[in-house]
C-alpha cells in the first residue's frame, strides 16, 4: 500500500503514476506514483496532489528499476548504432561491455583483429589507441543506454604482442599492466579474460595474474570466460577462484554454461563449487535464458559438434540463417572446411541442455546478462529477447523464481556486484532508470528462425529521467551515461542484506 510522501515536491519533471513497484531488493511490490527531477527519483510513494510536466499511467502494470546486461559485445554499436533497439526495447537500460577479453580499446589502427576480436570490428569502426579515448567518444555521442566498460585482456596481447600463439614474455606483460592501469584511470571497471579463444588460449595462469597486477590497488574486477565450459569446467574454475585470491579482487564467471552431452547435469556439481567458493572470496556469476550458445565460427573440429547455425559470414552473407551441415554437404567439403571457408563468421551452437539452464538461472546469485552479439542477419535471440524471456517464460510460465526475484538478478544483484552507484534499485535519491511493462504479457518475441523481433510488454523505459521507449517506439533521446569506476558503489551492496555477496 502506497503512502503519503510528506516533503515531496509538488511538481515533477516526470511522474509515473499508480503502478505496481518492484523496487529491485527483492521486497514485496508496492502500489505507488514514483516522482522524477532531473535524472533522479526524487520521492515514491501517494503523490496524488502532485504536478508534472509529463505523466506516464502506469495502473496495472509493473514499475521496476531499468535492466542491467552484465554480459554484452556492444562496444562498437553504442558508436554505430547509439539508439540500442535491441537492448532498450526490452527494458535495458545499463550495459556492460568488454566482455570475454575482447574490448574495442585500446588499439591502434595496425593492430591484428582476430576472431573473436573482429566481432566488435567493422570497416568503418573508429580505433581508440587509450582507454580514455574511447570513453571520451561515448560522452562526446551518447547512446540512448548508460554504459559500465571493461579491458578486454585478449585486446591488451594484440596491442601489445608481435605474436599471440604463446605466453607474453616479462616487457610485454609489463606493457599490458600499464595500458590496464590507463583503463582504470580512465573508468574501466576490471579486466576481462578470454582465454578460450585463440588470441588467449596460450596465455598461462601466471601471465593473467601478473598482467591483471594493478586491479589489486582499486579493487576491480576480474571477469572471465573461462577456458573450457565442458569436460575441464571444474579446473577452470579453480583456475578463476586462484586469479581472484592471487589478486585479491572480485571474479565473476560469465556466461557460466556446461556444453557437449557428456557434461550434461553437472551444473549441480559446478554450482555447488562456486557456492563453496563464495564462502572464501567474492565470486559472481551470470547467465543467459537460452540452451544454445552464439560467438565466432570456430575452425576447430572439436567445437563444432552438434548442430551449428551460421548467424553471419563476410565471405558468403547469403549463408547466414543455415546449417553449417548443409553448406558443407553442397559445397561437398568438410564441416571445418566450410567453416574456413565463411570467415570471418559468426555462428548459434545448440550444444547445452535446458535443466542446467534453468538450474543456473535459479542458483540465488546468478545476474543475467545477454551475451548478445549485435551482427549479421541472424544474430542469437538472445540479443533481443534476454530479459522479458526471464520475466515470461522462466519466471510466470515456469515458476522458477517470484517476480521480484527475476526483477532483482537484472538490477539491483547486478548493480551491486558491479559496483553501479545509485542504480538498480527504485528509491529516492536513485538515478531515474525504470522500466513499465506487463507482467501478465511480457515475453521475448524473438526466435532461432527470426531473431530480430522486439519482446512483447514493455511499455515505457526511462533513461537517466527521459522517456526514451514508449508503446513499441524509440523516442529518440540519447541520454545514457557512462559509469566509470570514479563514481562505483562500493560493491557489497547499496545498503540491503539481499545485495550482500557471500562471505561479506
Amino acid at each position: 500500500m502506497s503512502t503519503h510522501v510528506e516533503s515531496a515536491p509538488k511538481h515533477f519533471d516526470l511522474l509515473i503514476r499508480g503502478g505496481t513497484v518492484i523496487d529491485g531488493t527483492r521486497r514485496p511490490r508496492f502500489v505507488a506514483d514514483i516522482g522524477i527531477v532531473g535524472d533522479r527519483i526524487a520521492a515514491i510513494g501517494e503523490l496524488a496532489e502532485s504536478t508534472a510536466d509529463a505523466v506516464v499511467s502506469a495502473k496495472g502494470k509493473i514499475v521496476a528499476p531499468g535492466f542491467i546486461d552484465s554480459h554484452t559485445h556492444d562496444d562498437q554499436v553504442l558508436l554505430s548504432q547509439p539508439h540500442m533497439p535491441f537492448k532498450i526495447s526490452q527494458g535495458v537500460t545499463t550495459v556492460v561491455t568488454g566482455n570475454c577479453g575482447i574490448s574495442i580499446a585500446p588499439l591502434r589502427d595496425s593492430c591484428p583483429m582476430p576472431a573473436p576480436l573482429n566481432l566488435l570490428d567493422d570497416q568503418d569502426s573508429p580505433r581508440f589507441a587509450t582507454f580514455a579515448d574511447y570513453m571520451a567518444q561515448l560522452r562526446q555521442q551518447p547512446p540512448s543506454v548508460n554504459v559500465a566498460a571493461l579491458v578486454g585482456h585478449s585486446t591488451l596481447r594484440a596491442m601489445c604482442m608481435s605474436s599471440l600463439d604463446r605466453a607474453a614474455r616479462p616487457d610485454e606483460i609489463r606493457d599490458m599492466r600499464g595500458r590496464l592501469e590507463e583503463a582504470l584511470e580512465a573508468g574501466a571497471l576490471g579486466m576481462s579474460t578470454g582465454t578460450f579463444y585463440p588470441p588467449a588460449m596460450h596465455a598461462p595462469t601466471e601471465e593473467i595474474v601478473e598482467v591483471g597486477r594493478p586491479l589489486s590497488a582499486v579493487d576491480a574486477l576480474y571477469v572471465t570466460h573461462m577456458r573450457d565450459e565442458a569436460d575441464r569446467s571444474l579446473e577452470a574454475l579453480e583456475e578463476s577462484f586462484f586469479i581472484g585470491r592471487e589478486l585479491n579482487v572480485p571474479v565473476v564467471i560469465s556466461h557460466h554454461k556446461l556444453k557437449f552431452a557428456q557434461n550434461f547435469g553437472k551444473s549441480g556439481v559446478t554450482l555447488a563449487r562456486i557456492a563453496e567458493a563464495m564462502k572464501r572470496q567474492r565470486v559472481y556469476l551470470d547467465c543467459y535464458p537460452y540452451n544454445a550458445s552464439s560467438t565466432m565460427l570456430h575452425t576447430d573440429a572439436a567445437r563444432l559438434h552438434g548442430k551449428v547455425l551460421i548467424a553471419s559470414s563476410d565471405a558468403y552473407p547469403e549463408c547466414s540463417g543455415r546449417d553449417l551441415d548443409e553448406v558443407a554437404a553442397e559445397w561437398q567439403v568438410s564441416k571445418t572446411e566450410a567453416a574456413r571457408r565463411l570467415q570471418p563468421a559468426s555462428a548459434v551452437y545448440y550444444n547445452m541442455d535446458e535443466r542446467d539452464v534453468q538450474s543456473i538461472l535459479a542458483f540465488e546469485d546468478t545476474m543475467i546478462g545477454s551475451d548478445g552479439i549485435p551482427t549479421g542477419d541472424q544474430p542469437h535471440p538472445r540479443l533481443w529477447g534476454t530479459f522479458p524471456r526471464v520475466l515470461g517464460r522462466y519466471s510466470r510460465e515456469l515458476g522458477l523464481f517470484s517476480l521480484e526475484t527475476a526483477v532483482w538478478k537484472m538490477t539491483g544483484l547486478t548493480a551491486s556486484r558491479f559496483g553501479l552507484a545509485h542504480r538498480g534499485q527504485l528509491a529516492a535519491g536513485c538515478f531515474a532508470d525504470l522500466v513499465v511493462f506487463d507482467a501478465e504479457t511480457i515475453r521475448d518475441a524473438a526466435t532461432y528462425d527470426v531473431p530480430k523481433q522486439m519482446a512483447e510488454g514493455i511499455e515505457t523505459v526511462v533513461v537517466n529521467g527521459v522517456v526514451t521507449w514508449r508503446t513499441g517506439s524509440h523516442q529518440g533521446a540519447r541520454n545514457g551515461r557512462v559509469i566509470s569506476r570514479s563514481n562505483t558503489a562500493h560493491r557489497y551492496g547499496l545498503g540491503d542484506a539481499d545485495t550482500r555477496p557471500h562471505g561479506a
